[in-house]
């Protein structure tokens, strides 16, 4: 069997022709996000800007209800609230963020996380309160400056590393490209003005994990041609280059499909398969009796669609999976009262 190469083996592509305009290109788009960072700002979420932090505890449940309850949360008016497990699995951490002027009013913090707490124990009996307390700004301020020290600590770390393993050239030119991906990568939350939290900083990281493991392998790649090459007379250095590059084009190629396909399957494959499974479920149920509301419930699936697409995948994939094990079960029960496939579905 043939395997499918999306890069030829005797591909050359003249990289270092264009580096000059791509380093025109990529430094005007530092310079650009930075500026943006800058002027803009970015939308710090609770974890940076600040909250009130409410603990609670389901003494009648083995697990906490996240998702549920980041839904419940949410509808109360103060924002997208940060929802996770603490200790226990029946233990949570539910911050949510403080209107502006709200730490400035003695109670007013106090008073929104009692309120958070009345109605979780309106909808979950036997919720003990563990914590009732205010993040202050200040708290947020020096966890941003934190944050950010361990971000130029990592990339500091990794540039010695290279400048150690390589050559110091190599270091420099591994740390301007770190400094690239992540520049871009706040200019891009600055523009989008999409919440920046501590998730976020671990994507970062992550941004510089995948940025550093396609450096290495080119560097090695490198290092391999030019020990093996150099020592003759056929080849310049820009060739050397350009043909390390062209041989570690496939692998980079490869590692980058593959990271992209989960992130794309949580994104958009997930809310589809949301649509259509609530769209089976409708038809194993009974339909409505008045043929307006049976026409209405028919776009709820595609409403629902395109309205959970910016939702968190996860909570995406719990609704998905919830839908499907319902249609299985109902299913079943069709099967045993006599009610075959294409009956289940009329």
């Amino acid at each position: 069997m043939k395997l499918l190469k999306l890069v030829p083996d005797d591909t050359n592509i003249k990289f270092l022709k264009w580096r000059v305009p791509f380093y025109i290109v990529s430094v005007m788009l530092m310079i650009l996000s930075w500026v943006a960072v800058f002027t803009m700002g970015l939308n710090y979420g609770v974890d940076f800007a600040g909250g009130q932090e409410v603990q609670l505890t389901f003494e009648q449940r083995d697990e906490a209800p996240i998702p549920q309850l980041r839904e419940l949360v949410g509808g109360l008016g103060y924002g997208e609230p940060v929802v996770q497990e603490f200790g226990q699995p029946n233990q949570v951490s539910i911050r949510v963020p403080l209107p502006e002027g709200t730490e400035d009013t003695p109670g007013a913090a106090t008073a929104i996380g009692d309120r958070v707490i009345a109605a979780i124990s309106a909808e979950y009996p036997g919720v003990r309160k563990d914590g009732n307390d205010t993040v202050s700004g200040k708290v947020a301020g020096e966890f941003r400056t934190a944050a950010l020290y361990a971000l130029l600590a990592a990339m500091a770390a990794i540039a010695i590393y290279i400048w150690v393993r390589f050559e110091w050239q190599f270091g420099v030119g591994a740390l301007f490209a770190l400094v690239h991906d992540v520049s871009l990568t706040m200019g891009f939350f600055a523009i989008t003005q999409l919440e920046f939290s501590l998730q976020i900083i671990a994507a970062i990281l992550a941004i510089i994990g995948y940025s550093l493991n396609d450096t290495i392998v080119v560097y090695d790649k490198v290092r391999e041609i030019v020990g093996r090459l150099g020592a003759t007379d056929r080849y310049t250095y820009t060739e050397l280059m350009n043909l390390s590059l062209n041989r570690v084009a496939m692998r980079s190629i490869n590692t980058s499909i593959t990271s992209a396909i989960p992130v794309v399957s949580m994104l958009i494959i997930g809310s589809l398969i949301m649509g259509a499974s609530m769209y089976l479920q409708q038809k194993l149920n009974p339909q409505p009796s008045d043929p307006m509301q049976a026409k209405i419930f028919q776009f709820l699936p595609i409403i629902f669609t395109f309205l959970l697409a910016r939702f968190p995948a996860g909570l995406v994939i719990y609704w998905a999976w919830n839908n499907i094990l319902s249609m299985a079960q109902q299913w079943v029960i069709m099967r045993r009262m006599g009610i075959t496939g294409k009956q289940a579905l009329k």
